[in-house]
């Protein structure tokens, strides 16, 4: 699903800079140009963000 119009930045491509070490919107603007124009999206790019994390570190807790 595309989260940032602006950009053409899908949901997948965020998870995917999660797990290449993004942290923050700030990350994936850096990135992906994610919340440079209208901002609209950076809030649904945080969600994404804080439960992609989560299941990472779910992930990793399961794991060890």
């Amino acid at each position: 699903m595309y989260i940032c119009i602006c950009s053409n930045v899908t949901d997948s491509e965020i998870k995917l800079a999660v797990e290449n070490g993004a942290r923050d919107v700030r990350d994936l603007n850096r990135e992906l140009c994610v919340g440079s124009c209208c901002g609209k999206c950076t809030r649904a790019a945080r969600q994404i963000i804080n439960s992609h994390v989560a299941e990472q570190d779910l992930a990793y807790s399961a794991a060890s």
